[in-house]
């Protein structure tokens, strides 16, 4: 009857909740209110658009200029956009008819803000003009790094533009995250070499922001201004100390050249006294400085290919690392010598993606680095931890494991015995027979122990020809009579030997933890106490500890 009535309720409940979902409700005309339904940021302002007329005083020194010309026909009618990219210092002016901006790469308050990466404006000449936009910009100060000048349709314009920004930044924030993971590998191993790679990091962050005009978007946090040729300069020569000495280790010249180390710190303080030297350098230095640059660039990388090959030559399959670091900037080589088009086009982008892969390549050759420091670390320890004869773990990881059983039963309230095992009148079987009979003796009796052990179980090389069994959750009769099988197995394993006259025994003391009663030295001080009782009485047997001293009367 209970359950008619409940499933008539559930029926009506159901039917009562479809109608009202069915019932159209009015829609009131409700105001929303701000930080409950939407919100609103910022603030009305009465600053005009972002606009800066052209002075005198930005416009002085060498400067060139070009017209962008009209098509034959004249202009359409519809909006030209024009934008300015690759000027990496100084100001830049485009003009056309009574319309004129100046902007600066390091300021972005300074430019249109509907063009993100370079200088633009957005101009509608009437239709069958042929009035010129005119550009001009600062003279550069290398051959071949000259300014690409973008003109089209406003929108297709704006996106080439965006995605120059993407590029830029996205190559900013990959550096910033390498730099971060090393600072945590540091963290972890307080290994240097991963701070010389956050700070050559570091540098070619800032490079990389006066490079692309980054400094300077979407305010300046650089203090660039005006210096940006000489801030340019000095963060190239700065990043080149870094950069070169890394793509030579990488690429080998330390394992095959270990003597170029003090060649390496000469260009290494050569280049950052010239990054501090920059600053005071009048502009007409500068050219001289930026080729001089562009040699040692040069010569760093011919001589880190020439290394990394021959690296690899000889087997060297660290080097493989340096090689693919190196292979982009050699492809901008070549395509500079070739005067390929899209490197005048893109030079800013190709630059920040070849050195974003250097970072990521040196990032892989330091993890490459620090796993090999953990297999030798991990090699050592094993080295430290491990029998060399038996290969069975020595007495200090024996007491570190039996440690680690006794935190674990004290937990679990489960069972914990220890078996004491020493080979019977050993010294004999070395005086009879030989050392090396000896040494195959506690081969045999380590494998045989190994062999018949459950998974769980610890098998120890105390010392001389003394053994611990450490076998947890096992009950003390179970135990018992497990050793005695090993006890068993040590005999057959010394007649397998086949060495005549060889008889290998072993006596063997029981002992199973107290919680509340027994330390570690305890346990140890009557699983040995009870080996010695096993020998008193005959030897070869397994004697029970703790029929010898019940546990609640010591």
């Amino acid at each position: 009857m209970g359950g008619r009535q409940w499933r008539f309720g559930t029926e009506v409940a159901l039917v009562m909740l479809l109608v009202w979902l069915a019932t159209p409700c009015p829609l009131s005309a409700a105001v929303a209110e701000a930080g409950r339904d939407y919100l609103l940021v910022g603030a009305a302002t009465d600053d005009p658009t972002p606009h800066r007329a052209c002075t005198p005083e930005m416009l002085a020194g060498p400067r060139q200029q070009v017209q962008v010309s009209a098509p034959a026909g004249g202009w359409s009618g519809q909006p030209q956009a024009l934008d300015v990219f690759n000027v990496f210092a100084g100001e830049v002016r485009v003009q056309h008819g009574d319309r004129e901006i100046c902007g600066n790469m390091h300021d972005a308050r300074t430019r249109d803000s509907r063009f993100r990466a370079g200088i633009g404006l957005v101009a509608v000449p009437p239709a069958g003009s042929h009035e010129p936009f005119l550009v001009s910009w600062q003279m550069p100060l290398k051959a071949r790094w000259v300014p690409t000048l973008r003109l089209g349709a406003p929108s297709p314009v704006q996106q080439n533009d965006t995605a120059r920004l993407l590029v830029r930044a996205a190559c900013i924030a990959v550096a910033i995250a390498l730099a971060l993971s090393a600072l945590m590998a540091f963290l972890t191993t307080r290994d240097r070499s991963f701070l010389v790679y956050i700070a050559g990091t570091t540098v070619l962050v800032l490079w990389q922001a006066i490079l692309g005009g980054l400094s300077g978007y979407p305010e300046p946090w650089l203090p660039v201004g005006e210096g940006g040729a000489w801030w340019l300069l000095s963060l190239t020569a700065a990043s080149q100390a870094l950069v070169l000495p890394a793509l030579w280790r990488l690429n080998g010249g330390d394992r095959l050249l270990p003597r170029s180390r003090p060649v390496q710190l000469l260009a290494l303080w050569g280049l950052l006294a010239l990054a501090a030297w920059v600053p005071w350098l009048q502009w007409g230095s500068l050219a001289w400085v930026a080729l001089g640059l562009q040699v040692s660039y040069l010569l760093g990388c011919g001589l880190a290919l020439m290394v990394g090959v021959w690296a690899r030559l000889r087997g060297d399959r660290w080097a493989q690392a340096g090689l693919a670091a190196l292979a982009p900037m050699l492809v901008l080589i070549l395509a500079d010598a070739c005067r390929a088009a899209w490197l005048l086009e893109y030079r800013v982008e190709a630059l920040q993606l070849a050195v974003t892969w250097l970072l990521m390549m040196a990032a892989y050759a330091l993890n490459q680095r620090l796993g090999r420091l953990r297999q030798q670390r991990d090699e050592l320890r094993q080295l430290a931890e491990t029998d060399g004869l038996t290969g069975l773990p020595n007495r200090r990881a024996g007491l570190q494991q039996l440690a680690r059983h006794l935190e674990r039963v004290d937990r679990e309230r489960g069972p914990l015995v220890i078996g004491f095992l020493d080979i019977d009148l050993f010294k004999d079987i070395n005086d009879r027979h030989g050392h090396a009979v000896g040494d195959q003796v506690l081969v045999a009796v380590a494998r045989a122990l190994r062999a018949a052990v459950r998974s769980q179980d610890q098998v120890v090389r105390m010392g001389g020809e003394e053994f611990l069994l450490l076998m947890p959750g096992m009950p003390r009769e179970a135990a018992s009579a497990r050793l005695d099988r090993l006890r068993q197995h040590i005999t057959e394993a010394g007649r397998a030997l086949q060495v005549p006259g060889l008889e290998v025994t072993a006596s063997i003391g029981l002992a199973q933890w107290r919680p509340g009663e027994d330390d570690l030295a305890g346990l140890l001080r009557r699983a040995d106490h009870a080996m010695y009782v096993a020998k008193r009485a005959g030897r070869n047997r397994v004697f029970d500890g703790e029929e010898l001293d019940p546990p609640g009367l010591a």
